[in-house]
């Protein structure tokens, strides 16, 4: 049975889902190229839509765009362009970038901006429920209605407040009741886009986003929700609390997050700049190397890029293309299969290959459920 972590519950428990799976995975704000971060990020679920379907499941994976939020609109500002030219660019090279990693196209790939109107009906639906407020031409929704706040993340106060403030949450605002509620929708700056609606014309908060896209694609409950584990708060938490309220209804069976990818020990992140991108990456080697070197690691752990990751993978990649060649037809894929099942162990999957290819067998259909083209 394949078990995953589950964050909620703080737990490796088995996932259990019927014959059609409905997975949210939260993916970029395109306002730079596609990072081995984002790729470790797709890469996760990529392997884990791989399983399921090797398990006999339909998965219909979602995947959304951000493409309306504060970092896409500083840097197109900071460019010259309208911040949808910079979106489509931005989003495109980052297909190109999973595509060649050999990531499996997903169900959908829905933007915010194509979901306003179901945002503004989220939103009022919200506030006739009592979950919501409006203050300082902004609307918030607020925590004191919400009894299982924390069910997520399972942080402390002064743990969420220190993330709040680090993550764009402004607990500092005036407006709010609580430092911790969070904006639902909120006036657009001069310069910005802006929709019409019932509290002014503005533009969504982040948060509200995503439940919207969730559950417009996928239902009022999902499977599985997946995303880096900064997301875990205050994004996926503000998702849960704003989406339970208003359909009284669990929004997610098994919450997966993935760790952090760190260049010299700090956190990548385009805030930063210390990034690494797949598309230089991959006019040096073979993508199916960058893939190799990204899923060499527990899914779960932060972890640390380095170049020296490249190597290995190369070697890797060419002992396991000779043994197809010149194998005896047997197969480690039952072995990967089982290391799969144990919270995608990649590390001993990939261990399994290499004992298969070392003793020269053929490791091809192993490697297809790692993803990886011989």
């Amino acid at each position: 049975m394949l078990r995953l972590y589950d964050t909620a519950r703080q737990e490796v428990t088995p996932f259990e889902a019927g014959p059609v799976v409905r997975m949210y995975t939260c993916g970029v704000t395109p306002y730079d190229s596609t990072h081995v971060g984002h790729a470790s990020t797709a890469l996760t679920y990529d392997l884990l839509t791989r399983r399921l379907q090797d398990l006999g499941h339909e998965v219909r994976c979602v995947r959304n765009i951000t493409d309306v939020d504060d970092p896409l609109l500083a840097k197109a500002r900071e460019l010259g362009v309208h911040y949808l030219d910079l979106a489509a660019a931005e989003t495109a090279r980052y297909q190109r970038d999973l595509a060649a990693l050999n990531v499996l196209p997903v169900e959908s790939e829905p933007r915010a901006t194509g979901a306003i109107p179901d945002i503004r009906g989220f939103i009022g639906a919200l506030l006739d429920g009592g979950h919501g407020y409006t203050a300082g031409g902004s609307v918030y929704f607020d925590i004191s209605t919400f009894d299982r706040w924390g069910q997520v993340s399972h942080y402390d106060e002064a743990t969420m407040l220190a993330l709040a403030a680090e993550r764009g949450g402004n607990p500092d605002d005036p407006h709010k009741r609580s430092p911790l509620d969070f904006v639902l929708w909120q006036p657009s700056a001069e310069g910005e886009p802006a929709w019409d609606s019932l509290w002014g014309p503005g533009r969504p908060g982040w948060h509200i986003e995503c439940s919207t896209l969730a559950m417009r694609e996928l239902g009022p409950t999902i499977d599985l929700h997946g995303g880096g584990s900064d997301l875990i708060f205050p994004h996926h938490e503000c998702e849960a609390a704003q989406s339970e309220s208003v359909t009284g209804k669990p929004f997610v069976r098994h919450w997966v997050h993935g760790g952090m990818t760190r260049l010299g020990g700090t956190k990548m992140s385009k805030s930063l700049g210390n990034l690494v991108f797949v598309s230089d990456l991959l006019e040096r080697v073979d993508p199916m190397v960058v893939r190799l070197a990204v899923i060499d690691r527990q899914y779960r752990d932060d972890w640390d890029w380095t170049d020296d990751r490249l190597e290995v993978a190369a070697g890797r990649l060419d002992r396991w293309r000779g043994a197809t060649r010149g194998g005896d037809g047997g197969s480690a894929l039952d072995e990967v299969r089982a290391c799969l099942d144990r919270d995608l162990d990649t590390p001993s999957a990939l261990a399994v290959v290499d004992e298969a290819a070392d003793a020269g067998r053929d490791v091809g259909p192993a490697a297809a459920l790692l993803g990886v083209a011989l």
